[in-house]
Parts: structure tokens; sequence; C-alpha cells
């Protein structure tokens, strides 16, 4: 009886440190889901940061651009005799730019575009 009594302490046992060894499995996995979460939101804020950081800098380049833009169309429009024709030869010069750059768009923008968020997001 005494040998039935110490095998059945041992299967309780061995349960327990089963049921114990899944719980810490269990705990090992959220663990590492609340890490690959952490990591996640911190490569998206840095992403978005990144992105607003970029923007502001950009509108302030835009702003930059568009007045010294007028301030050269009129210039050009003064040497040429009339303030509209100056607008006419930058926007002239601008669609030149533009079909330039619309040829070239994958090499020049999106590509690199593209290499640099996989950088960021996989850093």
């Amino acid at each position: 009886m005494e040998d039935h009594e110490i095998h059945e302490e041992d299967h309780a046992t061995v349960t327990e440190n089963i049921h114990s060894l899944f719980e810490t499995i269990k705990e090992f996995g959220q663990t590492n889901i609340d890490l690959v979460k952490l990591k996640a939101a911190d490569r998206v804020t840095d992403i978005i940061s990144s992105l607003v950081a970029n923007l502001f800098v950009l509108l302030a380049l835009v702003m930059f651009l568009v007045i010294l833009n007028i301030g050269i169309a009129l210039l050009l429009g003064e040497l040429l005799g009339k303030n509209y024709y100056g607008f006419f030869v930058l926007a002239a010069f601008y669609l030149i730019v533009g079909l330039i750059f619309n040829s070239k768009k994958v090499k020049w923008f999106q590509t690199p575009i593209g290499d640099t968020l996989v950088k960021k997001m996989f850093k």
C-alpha cells in the first residue's frame, strides 16, 4: 500500500510540474508578444515622428521657394517688359523640370524612399 501512495504522490508532483511548466511557457509567450508589440510601436513612432519633422522642414522649404519664385518671376517680368512674362518663363521652366522628374521618379524618388522606410522598419 505504501508503494501505491508514493506512486500517487510522484504522479501528483509530475502533474504539478507539467502544469507549472505550461504556465511558464504561456507567460514567456505572452512576454514575447508584448515585446514584439513594443518594438513595433517604437518603429512606428520613430517613422511617424521622422515624417512629421520632415514635413515641417519641407513646408518651410516650400514657402521659401514660393516666395523666391515670385521674386524671380517679377524680376524676369521687369526685364522682359511685362510682369506676367516672368511668370510664363518660370511656368515653362517648371514644366520642363516636372517632365524630367516624372521620367526619373522611380530611380530618384520611389526606390530611395522605399529603401529608407524598409531600413527604418527593420533597424
